[in-house]
């Protein structure tokens, strides 16, 4: 299975955010990072601000915070909610399945059960568990943006 680009977006731009909670953080900083596209970042965002994971500061100094603390944002949750589909083959689309094989076709039950063996994992995992500690502290250390590459303090 592959993850979108949106969700690897999303992904990433909550890390980033959680990894700089001491300040606002812009989108330009974030694609700067990634060198991906603003463009593509912003809808990505948006979305993010309408289900309560960013929150977002208009202004001349605005930018971009978590909307919620790192441990009460799901993985499984979030990857369910940014791909569009879990299709991991044509018989799983019963709108577009043209396979002949589908009646008796066992494959299509193993990979559905492989599909909700990786949501399992997932769901298990928080925002909190995908971040490093700083081992004196158990704390997360700020990224700071260098040249659109990251260093840690």
């Amino acid at each position: 299975m592959r993850l979108t680009s949106f969700t690897d977006y999303s992904l990433r731009t909550l890390l980033f955010l959680s990894a700089n909670r001491d300040r606002l953080v812009t989108i330009q900083d974030i694609a700067d990072l990634h060198v991906i596209s603003k463009n593509h970042l912003m809808k990505v965002v948006y979305q993010l601000g309408q289900s309560g994971l960013v929150e977002t500061v208009r202004g001349r100094n605005g930018g971009l915070r978590l909307g919620k603390e790192p441990k009460d944002i799901n993985i499984g949750a979030l990857v369910r909610a940014t791909e569009t589909d879990f299709f991991m083959a044509e018989c799983f689309d019963r709108a577009n399945d043209t396979c002949p094989l589908t009646p008796d076709c066992r494959l299509k039950h193993t990979l559905n059960d492989a599909t909700k063996a990786f949501l399992a994992v997932l769901d298990k995992q928080t925002l909190a568990d995908m971040l490093p500690a700083d081992p004196a502290t158990s704390e997360v250390k700020p990224v700071r943006i260098m040249r659109g590459a990251a260093s840690r303090d």
